[in-house]
């Protein structure tokens, strides 16, 4: 079986940018990626825009050309998998990654099809496939929804949002403006600061205009067929009719994977342990890379601070040889 120089565990942005950044020096490497190419990007809202403007999200110097002040979802899928097929880079799709094992000096990666032996690994596998649930009774039946990406489904139904963020503003706007009576659960006593400019003062005006209904430190406490049971902020419960409930509560890494391959997760936010300097974990030759390295602190990566890993990693693999 080949050793490769690098096997690379998912195929978003930052992945991509170690692909690039390995192809450049002549390493081997493999992208193996569980579901599509930038596959978090392809399951957005579908008229989601960026916060970065398209500059801060290029990989690899490529221009990323659009005509929009803030690029969008279709942008960036063009844009990200334009890049994997003009740099023919090594890509396997579809493919899960189930076990990394260091044996002696090289990791064997079993996958949901294939065993692959490899000198370095890069585990870049961001966060949006794991929910973070609310774990209250009746969050498993089919009318929760914890991904939105559009509002036509919701049309003339009764909606509650849970949480205050950009997803959370935007699915209880979007589906307002298509006929949904449209309610939202927040925790805190405010929208989130760090809705993007452009939306927050419209979501404020539609709460203030009473439009949008919103409870402020409250929280979901029940989910059943037809109802909500809520808890106000004098700890009082109101149960409400209720068609769906969009649970925009945010998304966690694989936190079990990232056990299972021996890295030490530390304090409260379980943050990966990594080296900064060469983003290298506890485990040598084992790499983070993009937005995983938060843990729960999902706010801390991005894009556009985080394509610098592929160079750190790359930097220090070539050190080694």
């Amino acid at each position: 079986m080949e050793i490769l120089d690098l096997l690379i565990i998912g195929a978003g942005p930052i992945g991509l940018n170690c692909a690039l950044e390995a192809k450049k020096n002549n390493l081997t490497y493999l992208i193996v990626e569980k579901g599509t190419i930038v596959n978090s990007l392809y399951h957005y809202p579908l008229y989601m825009r960026f916060f970065s403007t398209a500059e801060k999200l290029e990989i690899a110097e490529i221009p990323f050309i659009t005509t929009a002040p803030k690029p969008g979802r279709q942008d960036a899928l063009e844009y990200y998998q334009g890049i994997a097929r003009q740099k023919d880079l090594s890509i396997n799709l579809y493919e899960k990654v189930l076990n990394v094992r260091k044996n002696e000096e090289i990791f064997e990666v079993e996958t949901s099809k294939s065993r692959y032996s490899a000198k370095n690994v890069i585990i870049s596998t961001g966060f949006y496939d794991h929910p973070n649930t609310m774990n209250i009774p009746g969050e498993n039946l089919e009318k929760v929804k914890h991904y939105y990406t559009e509002p036509y489904p919701f049309a003339q139904q009764k909606i509650v949002v849970v949480g205050s963020s950009n997803s959370a503003v935007d699915a209880a706007l979007e589906t307002y403006r298509k006929g949904a009576e449209v309610t939202m659960i927040i925790r805190h006593s405010e929208i989130s600061k760090s809705v993007k400019y452009w939306v927050k003062p419209d979501i404020e005006n539609r709460i203030l205009e009473g439009s949008i209904k919103a409870h402020f430190n409250a929280e979901l406490t029940e989910i059943k067929e037809n109802t909500v049971i809520f808890k106000d902020e004098k700890g009082e419960l109101h149960e409400i009719e209720n068609d769906f409930v969009l649970a925009m509560t945010g998304y966690l890494p694989d936190f079990d994977f990232l056990r299972n391959t021996g890295i030490r997760l530390e304090g409260d936010c379980l943050n990966p342990y990594y080296n900064p300097e060469t983003m290298e974990t506890n485990i040598p030759n084992l790499y983070l890379a993009g937005v995983v390295c938060g843990g729960k602190d999902t706010h801390l990566w991005f894009i556009e601070n985080s394509r610098i890993h592929a160079n750190i990693i790359i930097k220090n693999i070539l050190s080694a040889h």
